[in-house]
């Protein structure tokens, strides 16, 4: 290039392809190619439908086309260096060829000009090759070798250049969801066929394709779209680590999905395998916005402190929508489904070309479906469901019908939440509230899903009080208020199974490993009693365990080596890996037909044949229970109970909890204020609004028993440590019998005996001293260890699956295994590294003890408002429903709520 010419952009190829789609590169997107080439690491954080994946994808594209340029230019180079060394020899020939003596070694010299020349064209076009694949295992002597904790793994270098192909893996997307995998997939290969490159790009999650298994094992894909769990299988063998070695790149989409809990401390050790793999690999995550994002940056990042976090300039815009009462119609006092709005709901779906409709849980989702198919307009099969528990076969159709314009409106759970790519997709609709910001920011986004345009949320309230949800949501979002996620700590069972997956790809030395493990941001503080805890656990189980076989996974060999070589152990052990874990559930299949999906044991163990239930978007009719499976055929009437899953209930975030009282305690300024308005005055009239600074408290008596209401607004979770804690202190003070029910605005605790309550007593039940250990009297912590612990024991490898061809085992069979398990530990072992977890992890995830902690001080601090309605009141009265669900009675629950409601509405007007 001459001086003074113009410089060519760095990132011409790319932006020219932009061009043809008529996009312009965001800043955002130029600044995350700029940082990919110089080598950088970072957190990229930016609103779904913003241009984020390409953002990812720009910097190895660009490291692609520089390097398929230099392999054109190779070629030309060796033909000038050919031609040069045989011009040379030839000339040199030439000269000596009159001479007789000298002829022959002139023949000679122009034969090995000639072999010299291939042979340089050979060099260059192996290098030019080698641009694209620089840790080729079993080349030269010079290739770098993998590090593998401490292994060295020797193979004769005649055999390597006979056996080993090279490592072609370069890029590994990693994401949380098998299916934004498979979109994923799509929005790769689209811009690497657009730009000419000779990549091959493949998925490996429980949904791929054998083919794409293939590639993936064999280490002959570009690109690798995988899922945490994929990942560490991968570790489990040991040819693993000759096939990553080479990897440039890799990205963590929706890392914020998989920060706050035991899928992000698993993708947080493999990290740290493959760093030691390929040192100089660039490492980036995706996400969404958080409250805490430097942590989330070092949670990723250990190894590069201070790297970069990059976010684009202008947030996308959102706007919030509330479809409100009409004056003078009555609104449910209490409620999560949300039935009573379905008329209004199709109205605005049927004045749009597509919809996603959002419920919070898969039991609401599949009532609002059977509610729509009842006034839908279209062809039937252009409304559908989606949820976790359908087949994967029914949610790829369905994803795909949106994608072509086959699918008018989809009702979904979380299942849809990521970043699966629906351009098409014009509206979104909430029902009930999303409990928290960073939720509604998600389901926000899937609506117009391109760069540049704004999202849209129309919210559907399921009783009055979301009203005051949806304001405090718009407020938050207003000033940038989103939730934090805090990464889990120490978390021992997901190291034993790290551990037991590296002793099988090929084993580990443990001070290498320990080493290793101390980079990860999760295990930074693990001491050397818990390592070693850790590692005696992978030997025999601990000491408790150590005379029974069936928990000797791991051996020791002479060198000092962790290995696994028991074939059955390494089978389980492959079929185990991950942190998912859920209650049993059936398959439920058709008699004439495929797999539905999946609904919890607990819900079909109670029906008969013959018995219907909802699901799948159909009603089912039981015929036999067999092989852990429900056969069905489908039901000729309609009606049909629908199962209710664990964990079903979804908590209000404290962060929105706070904002719902703030505004309930403010001016009535916003549209779903003052439609609340009416129900606000009359629990001033009745009680009393929250205040700023006061924690309001209310005392009743009804045919039930004795009441009491307090309202901290910190959502479920914490209410449920806060009513057990107070319940407890409370019976110390006289002797009496306590329920308690708790909602995301208060607690409710009922004592059958009569007695009384004023400001002073209140403020001393909510002292913050001595918090845990009456927690540890009041909260029947021995039983929610023994929960917590099953999920512990699965995780840690305790609780192996049946192997293929065996009976699977029941719920109730993993219960009693678990159970057994526990009281052994506790009796002979009781500081087993396991049960030691188990009890933090009920203070930490079930009990939120750092929340109930912060809002105990607040609380005692606070001026205590306490009222003596004559009544229930408007805030009073969902918790009472609440407690009426576990009481026997033959009317059900929705019947005996309604008619109270009823009456309380006439009795105040």
């Amino acid at each position: 290039m001459k001086s003074g010419a113009p410089r060519t952009r760095f990132d011409a190829p790319l932006a020219a392809w932009f061009d043809t789609r008529g996009w312009r590169p965001a800043p955002f997107q130029r600044e995350a190619w700029r940082r990919w080439r110089r080598g950088e690491s970072g957190l990229l954080v930016t609103p779904t439908g913003s241009g984020k994946t390409l953002a990812a994808l720009g910097g190895p594209l660009l490291d692609a086309l520089a390097e398929a340029a230099r392999r054109k230019l190779a070629p030309a180079k060796a033909v000038r260096a050919r031609t040069g060394a045989a011009g040379t020899a030839s000339r040199r020939a030439a000269q000596t060829a009159g001479n007789p003596q000298t002829a022959p070694a002139a023949s000679a010299r122009m034969v090995a000009a000639r072999v010299a020349a291939t042979r340089v064209g050979r060099v260059a076009k192996a290098r030019a090759e080698g641009a694209a694949c620089p840790a080729v295992v079993g080349g030269d002597a010079g290739a770098p070798a993998a590090p593998d904790a401490g292994v060295s793994h020797h193979t004769p270098a005649t055999a390597r250049r006979k056996t080993a192909p090279a490592a072609r893996t370069r890029l590994l997307w990693i994401t949380p969801l098998r299916a934004l995998a498979s979109d994923t997939v799509r929005a790769l290969r689209e811009p690497i066929e657009a730009l000419g490159l000779d990549w091959t790009v493949a998925m490996r999650t429980g949904d791929a394709s054998s083919r794409d298994r293939r590639l993936a094992r064999q280490g002959r894909a570009d690109a690798l779209v995988i899922t945490p769990e994929s990942l560490a299988l991968l570790l489990s063998y040991p040819d693993t680590a000759a096939q990553l070695s080479g990897l440039r790149g890799i990205v963590v989409d929706e890392w914020h999905e998989l920060l706050g809990n035991k899928r992000g401390v698993l993708l947080q050790l493999c990290l740290a395998r493959l760093r030691a793999w390929a040192p100089d690999v660039r490492i980036w995550g995706l996400s969404a916005t958080l409250g805490n994002l430097e942590q989330a940056r070092d949670a990723l990042l250990p190894h590069a402190p201070g790297a970069a976090i990059l976010q684009a300039a202008k947030p996308r815009s959102l706007t919030l929508e509330t479809l409100l009462p009409e004056a003078g119609e009555r609104f449910p006092w209490a409620g999560h489904v949300g039935l009573s709005q379905v008329q209004r709901v199709a109205a605005r779906l049927q004045a749009a070309a597509t919809t996603l409709l959002f419920a919070n849980t898969r039991a609401q989702a599949e009532l609002w479906h059977r509610a729509l198919s009842a006034t839908w307009l279209d062809e039937p099969e252009t409304l559908a469901l989606h949820h976790g528990s359908l087949d994967p076969k029914l949610r790829a159709s369905v994803e795909q019908g949106l994608r072509e314009g086959r699918v008018r409106c989809v009702v979904a759970t979380s299942s849809l939440d990521l970043g699966v790519d629906f351009p098409a997709v014009d509206q979104v609709i909430q029902i009930g509230s999303p409990k928290g910001m960073a939720r509604l920011l998600q389901r926000a986004g899937r609506a117009r899903h391109r760069p540049g345009e704004a999202g849209h949320i129309l919210c559907a309230p399921t009783h009055a009080l979301e009203l005051a949800e949806y304001a405090a949501a718009r407020e938050a979002l207003r000033e940038g208020q989103v939730e934090a996620r805090l990464p889990p700590r120490l978390s021992l069972d997901v190291l034993a199974q790290h551990c037991v997956t590296l002793a099988l790809g090929g084993g580990f030395r443990p001070d290498a490993l320990l080493a290793e493990v101390r980079g990860t941001h999760a295990f930074a503080a693990l001491g050397d009693a818990q390592w070693q805890a850790v590692l005696a656990f992978i030997v025999q189980g601990g000491e408790a365990l150590q005379h029974y076989p069936e928990y000797t996974r791991v051996v020791v060999d002479d060198d000092g080596i962790y290995r696994v070589t028991d074939r059955r152990i390494a089978q389980r052990h492959r079929l185990s890996i991950g942190t998912i874990t859920s209650d049993g559930a059936l398959q439920v299949k058709l008699l004439r037909g495929g797999s539905l999906g999946s609904v919890e044991e607990s819900f079909l163990s109670r029906l008969r044949p013959r018995d219907r239930f909802q699901f799948a978007g159909r009603t089912l009719e039981l015929v036999r229970l067999q092989d852990m499976t429900a056969y069905v055929r489908v039901a000729k009437k309609a009606d049909g109970i629908v199962p209710r899953w664990q964990g079903g209930r979804m908590p209000m975030s404290s962060e929105l909890g706070a904002r719902v009282a703030q505004v309930l305690a403010g001016p009535r300024d916003s549209p779903e204020l003052r439609a609340l308005g009416p129900l606000l005055e009359l629990q001033a009239r009745i009680s009393a609004l929250p205040a700023a600074d006061g924690l309001l408290a209310e005392f009743a008596k009804t045919r039930e028993g004795w009441h009491l209401f307090v309202y901290p607004f910190a959502g479920r979770g914490v209410h449920e440590g806060l009513a057990a804690l107070l319940a407890l202190r409370w019976s110390r003070l006289a002797p009496n019998t306590f329920g308690f029910a708790v909602n995301d605005y208060g607690l409710a605790l009922t004592a059958h005996a009569q007695t009384q309550m004023d400001a002073d007593t209140l403020r001393a039940l909510l002292d913050p001293a001595r918090l845990f250990d009456d927690l540890r009297d009041g909260a029947n912590l021995g039983e929610l260890a023994r929960r917590q612990f099953r999920e512990i024991a699965r995780v840690a490898g305790l609780l192996p699956p049946s192997l293929p061809g065996r009976a699977l085992r029941s719920l109730r069979q993993l219960q009693a295994s678990s159970g057994l398990l526990f009281d052994v530990l506790q009796r002979h072992d009781p500081g087993h590294l396991l049960l030691e977890q188990a009890e933090r992890e009920v203070f930490e995830a079930q009990l939120e003890v750092r929340a109930l902690q912060a809002v105990l001080e607040r609380c005692h601090a606070a001026r205590i408002d306490l009222h003596h309605p004559k009544t229930l009141t408007p805030l009073s009265f969902p918790l009472w429903a609440e407690g009426m669900r576990g009481t026997l009675s033959s009317e059900d629950w929705r019947t005996r709520v309604q008619r109270v409601a009823e009456r309380l509405e006439k009795r105040h007007g």
